[in-house]
């Protein structure tokens, strides 16, 4: 047997250990290893981190990923205070990224409370790492519907030069270390890059009360009124990347919005509520489908005092984007979020990405690419092997740019 027929099964064996036996723990503790190669963490603080935090302990892992963001926003702080206006930059991207983590667990805490205060904190390290860039990222202020949504926009360079650009659409939940990390891959290809926080995301949830739609070419279509007058943009060349629930909202978007020339799907998702109601029983569902909401609060308050920790605390951070505190109501708003027969009217080459192991919508991303009408469309499959399983490929962040970036210059060409 040679080397490489001697290694190959252990490699895999070892990618399936589990840091922690909470699942959100463990998935989220490789999203910030996986991290760590897009320069929004490092290996040792990550894992100095998690070894400090106490399995299926919520208050556990808000104090720790806290203490290391905060640690590293002192020493952020230290480094512009001398001159070291890079190393300052790096550490207020590393600050930036932990807190965010140590945010996602405080609805399982007796103090959920501290998250926007947290959430700020956060966004304060982003900030200050945006004014130090290289050219420093861009606020943009996006005009809808008589309010204004908060984006980025990271040029190639200050040449001022027509380039094609990538829109960056979010999750549900994601970090606006997301988008910088897609950002800067871009930008190494000579793309420029932008994002932006939209209904239910970030600072348009936190502090301007937006909350999710299901029709996104409704924000979709401002952020393109917001690029295509610009010199630096080339209108012709305009991408977009949807990550997590995203690959919902950018097909969805793109079936509407015609000034698109690519998109890509990580992954693909025709049914944003199949994560809601799959763990769920039929009979609660069929209350929501019959519009029997008495009958379905009833069982719902007898069913939560047989809830997990774990589960109690998934539902109340999920709900929160939706703007209700009541299962009710998000099953019914969620219901929308299906492409159906919209997918029908996509003329946009669109790239779906379909990882091994996908956790919230498995099947989905061939059900969309199969879906999909016409010529152009392609499917991107990321596999155990190549260490890039599981929902977004957490721990194969330089893989997932390789191929989105090969697929859009040969697709924009």
């Amino acid at each position: 047997m040679g080397k490489e027929q001697r290694n190959a099964r252990p490699v895999v064996r070892l990618l399936g250990i589990r840091w922690f036996k909470n699942e959100q723990f463990d998935f989220e503790a490789r999203l910030a290893l996986g991290a760590v190669a897009r320069g929004l963490g490092d290996v040792g603080e990550v894992i100095s981190t998690v070894d400090r935090i106490k399995d299926g302990d919520y208050e556990s892992w808000h104090v720790e990923w806290a203490a290391t963001g905060r640690r590293l926003r002192g020493i952020a702080e230290e480094c512009e205070r001398g001159g070291h206006l890079v190393s300052a930059r790096e550490a207020y991207l590393r600050a930036c990224s932990y807190l965010f983590v140590s945010t996602s667990s405080l609805d399982g805490t007796d103090d959920p409370d501290r998250l926007v205060p947290v959430w700020r904190e956060h966004r304060e390290c982003f900030d200050r790492a945006g004014e130090l860039a290289d050219p420093p990222t861009e606020r943009l202020a996006i005009p809808y519907e008589g309010t204004e949504l908060e984006g980025w926009f990271w040029a190639v360079d200050d040449s001022g030069a027509p380039r094609p650009t990538v829109i960056v659409n979010n999750g549900s939940d994601g970090p606006v270390t997301d988008p910088w990390g897609r950002a800067q891959a871009a930008r190494a290809r000579g793309y420029n890059a932008m994002s932006f926080d939209g209904p239910g995301q970030g600072r348009a949830l936190w502090e301007q009360g937006i909350f999710f739609r299901h029709d996104w070419e409704a924000v979709v279509t401002p952020v393109v009124d917001a690029l295509v007058g610009r010199a630096d943009v080339d209108a012709e060349r305009l991408a977009i990347v949807g990550i997590s629930q995203g690959g919902y909202w950018v097909p969805r978007a793109v079936a509407f919005e015609k000034r698109i020339a690519a998109a890509v799907a990580d992954p693909g998702v025709d049914d944003v509520s199949a994560s809601w109601v799959e763990k769920m029983p039929k009979k609660m569902v069929a209350m929501v489908e019959a519009g029997e909401r008495d009958k379905f609060e009833r069982n719902f308050r007898f069913g939560e005092h047989f809830m997990g920790k774990t589960a109690r605390q998934t539902i109340a951070f999920r709900m929160k984007p939706f703007g209700t505190d009541s299962m009710y109501e998000a099953l019914e708003l969620v219901r929308d979020y299906k492409l159906g027969d919209v997918v029908g009217q996509i003329t946009t080459p669109m790239l779906v990405l379909d990882p091994e192991d996908e956790q919230f919508w498995p099947g989905q991303p061939q059900r969309l690419y199969d879906a999909l009408p016409g010529p152009g469309k392609a499917i991107a499959r990321f596999t155990a092997a190549e260490g890039a399983n599981w929902h977004c490929e957490p721990m194969a962040t330089q893989l997932q740019d390789q191929r989105i970036f090969d697929w859009l210059d040969e697709t924009l060409a």
